[in-house]
């Protein structure tokens, strides 16, 4: 039984593989999916039926069914805005878990063969105060990303003297915590490194501001998955460190990746963010500056007469969900002979790859959808430079304003565009918190609404 169980589980371990692999492209995402479900599918049944650990499965099968209940109303019922908030809820969860299945452990040794009461190997209480304090950071630190994603908690970063300081102590303090655990084995120590965990958690995250939501969302996936791989050790289960070092690595690679689309070190987004939700000027900000106000109908005049046209889409056009209206611009324009694509900067929305789960829902062909080094260099050629509810990944103070808290993060060239169509609210500024000026450029027009409604003018317009 034991060998078919490890057979199981080496499976599962390739499906999770291979999900991870299917989910790294937009087009072999459904099937990455899909190997996902069947390789956890395959290993709850495989734990629950031949762990020789459960006695009964009453409270399993219960918990399954509460489980899967609550899942399949969120699946149903979730909108796709609501996913970046969504995922840091269900990184929380996987955090608390750990602290959770950690807790048993520590008051339960007997039941996972690490020990007794009071008596647990010393090994074990290494993993397991790692998955405790690593869950633990993870739970709080969840909330309050999704607290800010979901406009519960301000998105403005909240910052005191001495806040760094304050967190390497903790930290100092909660590593000490985990060798006063390990050499005494008591409690008292179990729970001080919750708590002291669970308050890093907060402090780590609430100085962090609304333009690096996306880093945090990927930061939070990979503490998650370190979280499960401590807790697998604990519980002698190798799938379950599997499955922890790939969410936790790939986690950590994507944070990787989305410091380097905004030109930021890891660590400066892990000691403080940048920007808030506070609305910029308008052009009172800008000195003496006036934007040039257009409507749909001149929008729709310039695009049917362009010849190469290329829509920026940003986090506005997934509040006004704007995307199926966006495709159907498309399409028409398409029908005129006018060469659409799409281009995607890395950090757009609010979490990684939103902008290309938003289009794959409104059925966008993904060889019209282009990454910002594949597709910059083509905004010289393009007659007009549709932007849909994006500011900050256009923002050209981050090429050539040494003063803004942006400078340095790449962002997409439609400046360089003959002509570019800003669709916003209004001349307020992003999440960063400062203005683009952009906006009051000669070949820029403005068109001030709601990011739907005024694509659907387009296309009446053009009809």
């Amino acid at each position: 039984m034991a060998t078919f169980t490890s057979l199981a589980y080496l499976v599962s371990a390739v499906l999770f593989i291979l999900a991870l692999r299917g989910l790294s492209h937009p087009e072999t995402a459904r099937r990455g999916l899909t190997y996902g479900m069947i390789g956890m599918a395959l290993a709850v049944v495989v734990t629950t039926l031949f762990s020789p650990h459960i006695t009964g499965w009453t409270w399993i099968v219960v918990g399954i069914a509460i489980g899967g209940a609550i899942g399949t109303h969120i699946a149903k019922t979730i909108e796709m805005t609501s996913l970046p908030q969504l995922m840091a809820a269900f990184h929380s969860l996987v955090g608390l878990a750990a602290v959770c299945v950690a807790g048993a452990a520590f008051y339960n040794p007997e039941a996972y063969g690490i020990g007794t009461y009071g008596d647990i190997k010393t090994a074990s209480l290494i993993e397991m105060s790692l998955g405790l304090a690593i869950g633990a950071v993870t739970f709080t630190g969840s909330i309050i990303a999704w607290g800010k994603l979901d406009g519960r908690i301000s998105g403005k970063p909240v910052v005191f003297p001495g806040q760094h300081k304050l967190n390497a102590i903790l930290g100092i303090v909660l590593l000490l915590m985990i060798v006063l655990l390990c050499a005494t084995g008591n409690a008292f120590w179990f729970w001080m490194i919750a708590i002291i965990a669970l308050a890093l958690g907060v402090l780590m995250i609430i100085p962090i501001g609304g333009a690096d939501m996306p880093v945090i969302v990927s930061m939070l996936n990979s503490y998650s998955g370190w979280a499960a791989a401590g807790i697998g050790f604990t519980l002698h289960n190798n799938l379950l460190i599997i499955t922890g070092a790939l969410v936790g690595a790939s986690g950590a690679i994507l944070s990787y990746i989305m410091c380097k689309g905004m030109n930021r070190s890891f660590i400066s987004v892990i000691l403080g963010g940048f920007g808030g939700e506070e609305a910029g000027g308008a052009a009172a900000d800008m000195g003496d500056r006036n934007a040039k106000i257009g409507a749909a109908e001149d929008a729709a005049y310039i695009m049917k007469n362009a010849s190469k046209v290329i829509i920026v889409p940003g986090y506005g056009m997934a509040v006004a969900q704007a995307q199926h209206a966006l495709r159907e611009m498309a399409d028409l324009l398409k029908k005129e002979g006018v060469d659409v694509k799409y281009a995607i900067h890395p950090v757009a929305g609010r979490m990684p790859g939103h902008m290309n789960v938003l289009l794959a829902e409104a059925n966008v062909p993904y060889d019209e959808v282009f990454e910002m080094e594949d597709i910059n260099r083509d905004f010289a050629q393009a007659d007009v430079a549709y932007v849909i509810g994006a500011n900050d990944i256009t923002n050209p103070a981050a090429k050539n304003d040494s003063t803004s808290p942006i400078y340095g993060m790449p962002v997409l060239d439609v400046e360089k565009a003959k002509t570019v169509l800003f669709v916003k609210r209004s001349l307020g500024s992003g999440y960063a918190g400062i203005d683009n000026p952009l906006f009051f450029e000669q070949n820029t027009m403005m068109l001030l609404g709601d990011a739907k409604k005024m694509t659907e003018d387009i296309i009446k317009s053009m009809e």
